[in-house]
């Protein structure tokens, strides 16, 4: 699988991916996500065979001199349950070669406990701090979520500082 930084010729595609693989409160609006591209902390990063053809999976990535936050990260439905997933999320990290945060559901159900699982499986860990997402869009609903940091727990002091750089550049709201 070969794992690399994209721009907006591969867009559509991801984006359905993105629709298929996100609850409507998870992801904004085609043109508000597409306009995303002109800004230079953000980026894609699509996983495709190692001689192309299909897109296998694709991560949303907003990148800062000090962190990086995987804001949507998902592989294509034909290609779950064979390991993909571990291994685009390693090559990601990888790449973006400075500490990465993510944004999880709390473990309240079976599926939310699982997919925390598998971001531990693969490096990250669960920090304790109350945190929202914000609207990610017009119409669309807060979400309770927390954040998954790789490699380490993060204190409460960089954890303010991810959520308000989160607050202020992704989704642009006051911290």
């Amino acid at each position: 699988m070969l794992v690399e930084k994209t721009d907006v010729r591969e867009f559509d595609e991801i984006y359905a991916l993105m629709e298929k693989s996100f609850p409507l409160d998870e992801y904004r609006t085609y043109p508000e996500q597409k306009a995303l591209l002109s800004r230079p902390a953000y980026g894609l990063y699509s996983a495709r065979g190692d001689q192309g053809g299909d897109l296998l999976g694709f991560a949303a990535v907003w990148e800062w001199a000090d962190f990086a936050f995987i804001e949507h990260i998902a592989v294509n439905p034909a290609y779950r349950n064979g390991g993909l997933g571990g291994k685009l999320l390693n090559q990601v990290v990888t790449l973006l070669g400075k500490p990465v945060c993510l944004e999880v559901e709390p473990p309240d159900g079976a599926m939310a406990s699982r997919r925390i699982g598998f971001y531990q499986r693969n490096g990250f860990c669960l920090n304790p701090y109350p945190y929202f997402q914000p609207s990610i869009s017009e119409g669309r609903k807060p979400i309770p979520l927390q954040i998954m940091t790789y490699g380490r727990e993060i204190s409460e002091a960089e954890f303010l500082t991810v959520r308000d750089r989160l607050y202020t550049k992704v989704y642009q709201v006051e911290a």
